[in-house]
C-alpha cells in the first residue's frame, strides 16, 4: 500500500493542529513515501526557511532508514559503529523530528519529517502526527 494524497493531507493537518494546539513555533512539514520520495510538504506561516531542507532529511532518514531519525543519533556519533552515516544517501538527519508511518501489519509506507521548533517540539509534533496516520491507513488496508 502507499500514502494517497488524503492521507499525506490528513497528516500535514494533524501536524499543523498539533503545532498550534501547544503554542510552538511554526514548522514545516514534509512527508515522504516508502522510497522516501516527497510525498507532501506545508511550510506553516513563519515558519524559518532554512529547515525546510532539515525537515525533507528527517523524513527521508525515517523513511530509508525504516526507523525514526532520533534512533540514528544512538549509532551516529563519534564513537559509534555508524559514524558519519548521515553524511550518506544524499544528506540524512540523526535527531528527531522524523518519524516513520507505518500500516496496520507494520509495513512502511512513509515518513514525515517536522523542523523550525525545538527538536523536542518537532519530535513531539511528528510522534502526535504519525498516531492519527497509521489508524487511517489501517483502516483504508
Amino acid at each position: 500500500m502507499t500514502l494517497s494524497a488524503a492521507l499525506i493531507e490528513k497528516l500535514i493537518a494533524a501536524a499543523k493542529e498539533e503545532a498550534l494546539q501547544r503554542g510552538f513555533p511554526p514548522v514545516n512539514i514534509s512527508v515522504c513515501d516508502r522510497a522516501a520520495h516527497l510525498a507532501g510538504f506545508l511550510r506553516m506561516d513563519g515558519a524559518i526557511l532554512g529547515t525546510i531542507d532539515v525537515a525533507h532529511r528527517k523524513a527521508r532518514t525515517a523513511a530509508l532508514f525504516e526507523s525514526d531519525s532520533a534512533a540514528l543519533g544512538g549509532v551516529a556519533h563519534p564513537d559509534g559503529p555508524s559514524h558519519m552515516v548521515e553524511h550518506t544517501n544524499g544528506g540524512l538527519i540523526n535527531f528527531g523530528g522524523g518519524v516513520v508511518i507505518r500500516e496496520a501489519g507494520g509495513v512502511v509506507v512513509g515518513a514525515i519529517g517536522i523542523s523550525s521548533a525545538s527538536v523536542e517540539e518537532d519530535e513531539i509534533i511528528a510522534q502526535a502526527a504519525a498516531p492519527r496516520i497509521r489508524e487511517s491507513v489501517g483502516d483504508a488496508a
